[in-house]
């Protein structure tokens, strides 16, 4: 619509104004798995087009700013060391430059509280001191899950783990899957190897941040994709991938349609599949099996900016794990009701180019029916109750909170919803049998391929980085193997 504005006419914005007419790949979706695929394969001197149906990249690695200064990072609480290897390899020296250790992560509940350093070393103290383990048994656990690889046995569950190596023991489960829970959201009844594969991530040398904040980062990766050839569209929503001849061949985006030899989606699993492209195109089997893949759970969050004058202790930890309920149970951490909250923690180092502020996100694992079906009225009302309650629960940890707070908000799988199109406004994905469906896609329509947050071990900041290398590979290989003059091997350099 072309609306009038004080004598003059105000032309809508053309995107896509200039992007060429055909390219070799079409990346749908600048999550990290979607940029970081976008980046090596046009680093390897493919023409890539990177679309994006919101007005800033970065997925759920995003950023949201209010007036004071204050900037709330959505996802920035902790991913582990390989996240500086992958960093430094498929992207640049500064971004892996700027990732830091996180010093104090903290659990407080009925059975225990504790700070830990979060890595192997500290934890072997810890179940061997305070939670009474023979050092035979820690070794024994630790070496299982490192060695876990995402082809192994499915059968194994994570609570089977546990009972295997820590009998009756639920204060050990509570320690050592309550943080991966939060991380990814996986469940004491999904497979054993997508916890320990992350688990054992996150123990080779503890947490760590980016220094700077998610819109740094962000910044810094689309200066690297511009600065490799790749071509960048915000606000550009696609509408259909074009499929000929059990093939890939164009891309229907803002009504324009651009022809490509590949398609790398990082948009949901099931939106790729049934909303994109479109069941037809796939075998009966493959669809009944995408039509299997569970979404994993969604979250609720507040944010709570603290007023310039005041602060936050750095003995109150960078993580805390809080929870009021007795026991560890699924059910309880996906309840309305409320019993566990993990604080993210933000001091003025996580900016240290900007304004000296102190900031908390409370984040809940969240079901996404108990939300979509509230009326207009119930909804807000639910909100107001989510943000009172996170308040009556902070203060334990931070005295005199809602004296001290200048701006407050809150988020639900609504809002997530609304702004990823994930389906069920889900924050981690799909369960494991999504890995399956999403390596499948090829095998149904050559060139089409799937990067996102599926299966677990493919979750997280980190699963999502890795997830778009081994697809950039695979996109590669085809390109290779149909004609393209570039040469595969400048990918690894």
């Amino acid at each position: 619509m072309i609306v009038p504005v004080d004598g003059l006419v105000a032309v809508p914005r053309d995107f896509l104004q200039n992007v060429q007419d055909s390219y070799d790949v079409v990346v749908i979706g600048s999550g990290l798995a979607g940029m970081t695929a976008a980046n090596i394969l046009g680093r390897a001197g493919h023409s890539v087009l990177l679309l994006e149906q919101h007005y800033k990249l970065g997925g759920l690695a995003t950023w949201f700013k209010r007036p004071g200064g204050h900037i709330f990072d959505i996802s920035l609480h902790g991913f582990p060391y390989g996240m500086i290897k992958s960093c430094r390899r498929y992207w640049n020296q500064a971004i892996a430059d700027s990732i830091v250790p996180l010093k104090r992560i903290r659990f407080d509940n009925p059975v225990f509280s504790l700070t830990t350093s979060y890595h192997r070393n500290d934890f072997t103290r810890l179940l061997s001191e305070q939670f009474g383990v023979p050092r035979s048994t820690i070794d024994a656990f630790f070496d299982t899950a490192r060695q876990m690889k995402f082809y192994d046995d499915q059968e194994l569950t994570t609570g089977e783990l546990f009972e295997r190596f820590f009998p009756g023991r639920q204060d050990i489960v509570r320690l050592l899957m309550e943080p991966i829970v939060y991380a990814n959201g996986s469940t004491l009844e999904d497979p054993a190897l997508s916890y320990g594969i992350v688990f054992s991530n996150f123990m080779s040398k503890g947490v760590f941040t980016f220094e700077g904040g998610t819109d740094r980062l962000i910044q810094l990766m689309h200066d690297e994709l511009l600065s490799n050839g790749v071509d960048v569209g915000i606000r550009c929503d696609v509408e259909q991938v074009g499929v000929e001849r059990d093939r890939v061949v164009s891309v229907k985006v803002n009504g324009r349609t651009i022809r490509t030899r590949s398609v790398v989606s990082n948009a949901n699993l099931q939106a790729t599949i049934f909303r994109l492209v479109g069941d037809q195109y796939f075998d009966s089997q493959f669809i009944d099996e995408a039509r299997q893949v569970r979404v994993n759970n969604s979250s609720t969050q507040v944010y709570m900016a603290l007023k310039p004058d005041e602060y936050i202790e750095e003995s109150t930890g960078d993580l805390l794990f809080s929870s009021t309920a007795r026991e560890f149970a699924t059910d309880l951490l996906l309840s309305r009701d409320i019993t566990s909250r993990t604080y993210s923690i933000y001091y003025p180092r996580t900016r240290p180019a900007g304004r000296s502020r102190h900031l908390v996100v409370s984040s809940t694992n969240a079901k996404y029916e108990d939300w979509a079906g509230l009326t207009k009225e119930e909804y807000e009302q639910s909100k107001r109750d989510l943000i009172e309650t996170t308040l009556d629960a902070a203060e334990k940890y931070l005295p005199n909170l809602r004296e001290r707070v200048a701006h407050i908000e809150a988020s639900t799988p609504i809002t997530f919803e609304h702004y990823t199109r994930h389906v069920a406004g889900s924050s981690f994905g799909t369960k494991f049998e999504g890995l399956a469906v999403s390596r499948g896609l090829p095998e149904q329509v050559r060139g089409l391929y799937h990067a996102g947050s599926v299966g677990i071990i493919m979750s997280g900041w980190l699963g999502a980085i890795n997830y778009g290398v081994i697809v950039a590979n695979d996109v590669d290989a085809c390109l290779m193997a149909s004609g393209s003059a570039v040469s595969s091997a400048r990918l690894s350099e």
